[in-house]
């Protein structure tokens, strides 16, 4: 089991969004994805979403927005409990991460970009005032389905 969190930073209506296409051997490779990793032990997810997001990109959150908890079952062989936030406030300069290219992409243009198919149906999500907890059933690299609850 992997624990990890995942920040999508938004400002002037965009969002950042790293391609990853630097790393060897990424899981993630070719792919675009926000900024996150996984739980240090003994980290909270806010704890985690704030150094990950300043180790990929040099940006400092503050005031990481939770929106719900994702599961991605038999992912590559894990199952991945992700803690999933944005943040619109935040400081410091983008630096050259060693993950892969950081750009602020038009928030229209993010699902057209080569994501996860997972992820072109929970990123609309984080435009509602609804927490929500996922399970994406994958095989390896093949989604199989969804189930999501929606709260608040």
């Amino acid at each position: 089991m992997k624990l990890a969190t995942l920040c999508y930073l938004k400002h002037n209506g965009q969002t950042l969004m790293l391609h990853r296409i630097k790393k060897a051997n990424d899981i993630h490779e070719g792919k675009w994805n926000g900024l996150g990793g996984k739980l240090e032990p003994g980290e909270s997810p806010e704890q985690c979403v704030i150094r990950e997001v300043h180790e990929e990109s040099g940006l400092e959150i503050s005031a990481p927005r939770y929106h719900g908890l994702l599961i991605f079952a038999d992912f590559k062989g894990d199952d991945w409990y992700v803690w999933v936030f944005s943040a619109d406030q935040f400081s410091g300069d983008l630096i050259d991460s060693d993950e892969g290219y950081l750009k602020w992409i038009k928030n229209e243009e993010v699902t057209s970009l080569n994501l996860w198919p997972s992820d072109q149906i929970f990123l609309p999500w984080l435009k509602t005032d609804q927490f929500f907890s996922a399970r994406f059933q994958y095989d390896n690299e093949v989604m199989l389905g969804h189930a999501v609850t929606f709260y608040g």
